[in-house]
């Protein structure tokens, strides 16, 4: 049992040094990276970032330029609506002034009537 139990904690340590040497050597690579790899990598981000910022600004343009056709169609709709309903209007108008001008006309016939219904009055 003892035994058993010095192999478990002789295993652990060599795990543990294991790990550790493993640590130091990540740590020795990344250390590793020179200035110049730095100024690379920033530089490399600058433009990323700047293409990222590029591609995001033509968006914006393209949305901008739908926005603003959306709008274009939609005042050039509203206005045909308009002019839609003001010739339904006028249609109307129409309508009832041939209604008001065909009422007039019986009537007038019924004057005209009346007329020479009195002047065959007068000359009799």
């Amino acid at each position: 049992m003892v035994s058993e139990k010095k192999k478990k904690l002789t295993g652990l340590f060599v795990a543990m040094i294991f790990g550790v040497a493993v640590y130091f050597k990540l740590w020795s690579i990344d250390y590793a990276i020179s200035s110049d790899d730095i100024e690379l990598l920033r530089r490399q981000f600058d433009l990323a970032n700047r293409e990222a910022m590029d591609e995001s600004t033509e968006w914006r343009m393209k949305y901008d330029e739908e926005t603003e056709r959306v709008a274009k169609c939609e005042k050039e709709f509203i206005e045909f609506k308009q002019k839609v309903e003001d010739a339904a209007s006028v249609n109307q108008q129409l309508v009832m002034l041939q209604k008001e001008n065909m009422s007039l006309v019986e009537r007038m016939e019924a004057l005209k009537k009346e007329l020479q219904s009195a002047k065959l009055k007068c000359r009799s």
